[in-house]
């Protein structure tokens, strides 16, 4: 059986579908904190990810400290964009199911290489500096 190619358009649409669900997360911290313990979570199972998935947890770090209004030099618009990008990568239903070994965690790659390429690489270069800067990590 020939594997299924995933898209760059594919990838895009499932990315934007989960903007509102994410609008509505930055706008609810409580739960959007449950939903980023989950990620945690899921990233301490994970023995081996790929270069582009080690970002997650910074990502996961940026949103809180934006929530916690700790951190505020980035455009709202890119958090929607990384909070959907969580989204995606934490849903156990997504274009390739992650218990594919290897190809499973490839589109949750893509999907968050897509969120950083729209912009979210340098604001979280941004971060990553403010972040040793001031919280001496």
């Amino acid at each position: 059986m020939k594997r299924k190619e995933v898209s760059d358009s594919r990838i895009e649409r499932e990315y934007e579908k989960r903007f509102n669900k994410a609008k509505k997360l930055l706008d609810n911290p409580d739960k959007l904190e449950t939903t980023l313990q989950k990620l945690d979570k899921k990233f301490k199972k994970l023995s081996v990810i790929g270069e582009t998935l080690m970002l997650v947890p910074e990502m996961i770090d940026l949103v809180r400290s934006f929530i916690k209004k700790e951190y505020n030099n980035i455009p709202v618009g890119t958090i929607i964009g990384i909070i959907s990008a969580l989204i995606y990568v934490l849903s156990p239903i997504d274009l390739v199911p992650d218990a594919i070994p290897g190809a499973g965690l490839l589109d949750d790659a893509s999907v968050v290489l897509l969120c950083l390429n729209s912009g979210a690489k340098d604001d979280l270069k941004k971060y990553r500096k403010w972040k040793s800067e001031n919280k001496g990590s």
